[in-house]
């Protein structure tokens, strides 16, 4: 099978982490194909970030699905645009918020999520709510600019390091989920350092996607994924008339 990664922001670097971690979990036969957004901002930290990361991400989805894709997975722990990627196509769409929380229900009762800055917590907080894991799960901020996390002479490791710390003492968490897609490449170590389970969103989106594609499920196209009804789209959005943007 065939499974699209999209980073929705811009820097390739973070694609390439990403997809080094879905590479890392994807079980023979699974091809990971990593995609970056070619346009919207350089990272994406907090609610406008987010919203202008959306045109881009859409885009690349629908190019994928057109190119035989059989899942795709939103690369961000905000799952920046899910909702309207799921309308837009019918392959499933893993966001890897959902994906990291799905997982780690089955393995911990306290859950703390250690995400990047105070700006993404709140969003972050209001999937917990979504997903209905409000009662178990936590949600921290570890003061990390997301594109600090790839500069070696920040000190990003010690901060969320520091948070993990806090979050094992002060929570009392059994499991640790990395709250940002730059982070997949760490979780081996901090599993190793912190003797609890770490879940990376990325990882878990694989082994979701997987399973719906091997299930044979698609994305329901009744009610609220419902395909886009046709319409003029004007301005600089007129190549995202849905109709243009699935062709």
């Amino acid at each position: 099978m065939k499974i699209l990664l999209v980073n929705p922001n811009t820097t390739a670097s973070m694609t390439a982490t990403a997809a080094d971690a879905a590479w890392r979990v994807a079980a023979v036969g699974t091809e990971i194909v990593a995609a970056t957004s070619t346009m919207g901002p350089a990272s994406i930290e907090g609610y406008y970030d987010e919203a202008l990361a959306v045109p881009g991400l859409l885009m690349e989805i629908a190019r994928g699905e057109q190119q035989g894709a059989d899942a795709a997975i939103i690369a961000c722990f905000d799952d920046t645009g899910l909702d309207a990627a799921r309308a837009l196509c019918g392959i499933p769409i893993i966001g890897i918020c959902e994906a990291a929380l799905a997982s780690v229900s089955f393995i911990a009762q306290r859950i703390t999520i250690v995400t990047t800055m105070e700006r993404s917590r709140l969003p972050i907080e209001h999937l917990v709510q979504r997903y209905g894991m409000a009662g178990r799960v936590k949600v921290r901020a570890a003061d990390i600019p997301v594109l600090s996390l790839e500069d070696p002479a920040s000190n990003a490791g010690e901060r969320l390091c520091a948070e993990i710390a806090l979050a094992l003492r002060d929570d009392r968490a059994e499991a640790i989920v990395l709250g940002c897609a730059g982070m997949a490449d760490l979780t081996a170590e901090l599993q190793r350092e912190f003797g609890v389970p770490v879940v990376d969103g990325v990882a878990a989106a694989v082994k979701q996607a997987e399973a719906l594609v091997s299930l044979g499920l698609t994305t329901a196209k009744r009610g609220a994924y419902a395909t886009p009804i046709s319409k003029t789209y004007t301005g600089l959005l007129a190549p995202f008339e849905p109709t243009a943007l699935s062709a």
